[in-house]
């Protein structure tokens, strides 16, 4: 078994281990590892695997309410969304392997993520995404190539979800000079259960089996969960071999059997194999109950000659599970997954050694004890900074630009990539399959489905703003929970968890560091506030090339219910004549700005105040007025301000509509001040609304549906115009080289 091994400087940074690193698995094994320890140790504590950069940052985290069921530390997260029914959602990131092989990236990021989810025995019936890409606009080389990436990480996606009968129902994307060494996309899905049939990742019983299904086992994804966990530069675009390919015909297959699975009383424990592939699914499912582990690395399927067991335990070829049976039921699970043309196999059995203990062809090749390749994993507590441009942004004001018309910013403003309908991204996924879309990407704010079971509907939005993230990491990290919750809440649902995506640059940067642990503060602080606990999520560190970060980005998805399908509200104007009220007050707020950026290319200032008290007001204020048949529609006005706001509802809508709003400055009809939004409400509901409004906040009559033009103050654009911007700016900027 304990071949020495040569040239361990060289393996050592092959597989991104320190020297330190290396002593320490000396002392846990009590002797040298052989080759198949290495990679086990190199990819459990990887980045990616272990947090360990992050680690004491997240600990903290509101995780508990009476309505979750289950909270981080399991292949996704649950909660009660009554009447015997559960939700399972969880959002991941597939960064570094989108940006080298787009189309494989993505695909497989959506592939891992609904395993994540059914593998808890929910059937996947939402998918939404968080994208963000460089510049697009120019005809330079990098915009070229990001044009390219959209458009590779686009049909990925689409390509995966279609084929898997799940709709893709909402999602964001944004554009900024941040993301044009490494994009980020990040995806998340949610799954129906009942609520006292949800599966956990366990291996336990002495003596019962674990089995192996799905598809079998090559070389691709390699020491994927390594490469996720270090910065990109030149030479990276060599490591296309470290993406997986996924086969989406065979994840429907697998989700199939696995939901057949789950009506028997076999399965003891299921465990997708993700990142690191055999070799994490085993540890935690071994380490989750304390138990050990013998495997028999020839039995797993494989589907190229020659494998060695190295590659084995760390290949991460796609649609594959690994889960513990009880014994005796091993003919039956096998019959169902060959019934669905899918690969199964005994492979090892659960031991009370608390080892992992690895064969091939009878002779042992691994050793390892369980529980410290997890527990005693680096726990870095890096050297933070606090950097150096804050001081500089903070004293930045809109006066310090040269005064622009109203009119003019405006225009600029609804042409924007931030602000254009992207059509062209998700009419490529298909969003009405399963029959249950009430409200979907295009509709604005929250996407929302409705549960057939239970009569109710699931409110879901995937939100975060990075210019706030970049002027003030802590503050625009609990903005982004304030705003994905606000998108819920304006469709009728209460929200009620997240799952986030914490991205970041490099960790081995001081400043960094600061800027995720400030972003960890602000999460759970407005986590806390809005009683929205966090229920699992991802962070994916490392998004730097050529020693280049990208902007602090926690995407933030929260997930809402509302207790009539048939009460869903939406963010379009729903009728001519109809009242629009704005309801909180507007300061004048331009930190960080979409009007800063667009009109002078600047991401700086303070981002506006969080009051999390009238937060919650607004939200009780929409639920609440919903409940009571008082309003036709709300949209809450962030990005762009009330004018941008008005100018999409209009747009998606085709009414147009006449508005006076009062402000101390002409230009704050683009202020972005929180905890406010644009409601809509029928003439005859005018005073019964006005009575229940008074009571939560501030309000303004402003003006009216209808007509053919959209005017707000000082500007005003025929709806004609702003159709053509609106629709068909960004397909216009994406198809530009084909």
């Amino acid at each position: 078994m304990n071949q020495p091994l040569e040239n361990i400087d060289e393996l050592l940074a092959s597989h991104k281990l320190s020297k330190e690193d290396y002593e320490h698995i000396k002392k846990i094994l009590g002797r040298e590892p052989n080759l198949v320890e290495l990679g086990i140790f190199s990819a459990m504590w990887s980045e990616h695997c272990s947090y360990k950069s992050s680690k004491v940052h997240l600990s903290g985290f509101p995780t508990k309410a009476p309505w979750v069921i289950q909270g981080p530390g399991e292949n996704a997260g649950v909660i009660d969304i009554g009447d015997g029914y559960a939700a399972v959602f969880k959002m991941e990131s597939h960064n570094h392997p989108s940006f080298i092989e787009p189309y494989q990236g993505a695909a497989t990021g959506v592939g891992g993520i609904m395993r994540d989810v059914f593998t808890m025995g929910a059937r996947p019936v939402a998918n939404l995404n968080a994208l963000r890409f460089g510049n697009v606009l120019n005809d330079d080389k990098t915009s070229k190539h990001q044009r390219y990436l959209v458009r590779g990480v686009v049909e990925g996606i689409g390509g995966y979800g279609n084929c898997m009968g799940v709709p893709t129902i909402g999602g964001e994307v944004s554009f900024d000079e941040c993301y044009n060494g490494n994009i980020l996309v990040n995806a998340f899905t949610l799954g129906i259960a009942k609520s006292d049939e949800v599966f956990y990742g366990r291996a336990e019983g002495i003596g019962n089996p674990v089995i192996y299904v799905g598809a079998k086992t090559g070389r691709d994804g390699l020491g994927g969960a390594v490469m996720s966990s270090d910065s990109f530069t030149e030479e990276s675009k060599s490591l296309r071999p470290t993406v997986q390919v996924g086969d989406p015909f065979t994840e429907k297959l697998l989700l199939e059997a696995c939901l057949e699975l789950f009506k028997t009383d076999y399965v003891i424990g299921i465990q997708d194999m993700g990142a690191a592939g055999l070799t994490s699914s085993s540890f935690e499912m071994a380490g989750r109950s304390g138990s050990g582990m013998v495997m028999h690395l020839d039995k797993v399927p494989a589907r190229e000659e020659g494998m060695t067991p190295y590659e084995f335990m760390l290949s991460e070829s796609q649609e594959r599970m690994l889960l513990c049976a009880k014994k005796g039921s091993e003919a039956e699970i096998i019959e169902i997954f060959e019934k669905w043309g899918l690969d199964a196999a005994v492979i090892g059995e659960v031991t009370d050694t608390g080892r992992m203990e690895l064969f091939w062809h009878g002779e042992k090749v691994a050793d390892v004890p369980v529980d410290p390749v997890s527990e005693e994993a680096p726990v870095l507590n890096r050297p933070m900074k606090e950097p150096d441009y804050l001081k500089v942004v903070k004293g930045i004001k809109l006066e310090d630009f040269p005064k622009v018309s109203n009119q003019e910013a405006f225009e600029k403003l609804i042409a924007s990539m931030e602000v254009v309908d992207k059509a062209w991204i998700y009419e490529q996924y298909d969003s009405m399959v399963q029959t249950n879309t009430v409200k979907k990407g295009g509709s604005l704010d929250a996407s929302v489905i409705r549960v057939k079971e239970n009569g109710r509907a699931l409110a879901m939005s995937a939100d975060c703003n990075v210019r706030y993230c970049y002027v003030d990491p802590k503050n625009g990290a609990a903005a982004a929970v304030v705003e994905s919750g606000r998108n819920v809440a304006m469709s009728g649902a209460r929200p009620l968890a997240i799952t986030d995506c914490l991205n970041y640059g490099n960790p081995e940067n001081p400043e960094v560091m600061w800027q995720f642990a400030q972003g960890c503060l602000g999460i759970k602080e407005a986590c806390a506030k809005l009683n929205t606990p966090v229920i699992g999520g991802n962070v994916s560190l490392y998004n730097e090339t050529e020693g280049v970060s990208v902007f602090p980005t926690p995407s933030i998805a929260t997930v809402g219910v509302n207790d009539d399908q048939n009460k869903v509200l939406f963010s379009s104007f729903q009728q001519e004549g109809n009242l629009l009220y704005l309801v909180g007050e507007t300061k004048h707020e331009f930190g960080g700005s979409l009007y800063l950026k667009e009109i002078y290319g600047v991401v700086e200032g303070e981002m506006p105040s969080i009051d999390y008290e009238k937060e919650l007001k607004l939200w009780d204020l929409v639920i609440e007025g919903n409940k009571k048949g008082l309003l036709e529609a709300a949209k809450d006005a962030s990005s762009g301000g009330v004018a941008v706001a008005l100018a999409k509802m209009a747009a998606v809508s085709s009414l147009g509509c006449d508005v006076t709003m009062s402000v101390e400055n002409e230009e704050d009809i683009f202020s972005e001040s929180f905890s406010r939004a644009i409601l809509e409400v029928k003439p005859q509901n005018q005073e019964a609304f006005e009575a229940f409004a008074k009571e939560y906040l501030p309000f303004e009559l402003i003006g009216v549906v209808g007509g053919e033009k959209v005017k707000i103050n000082d500007v005003s654009i025929d709806m004609k115009n702003l159709k053509e911007v609106y629709f068909g700016r960004f397909k216009e900027v994406v198809e530009q080289d084909l």
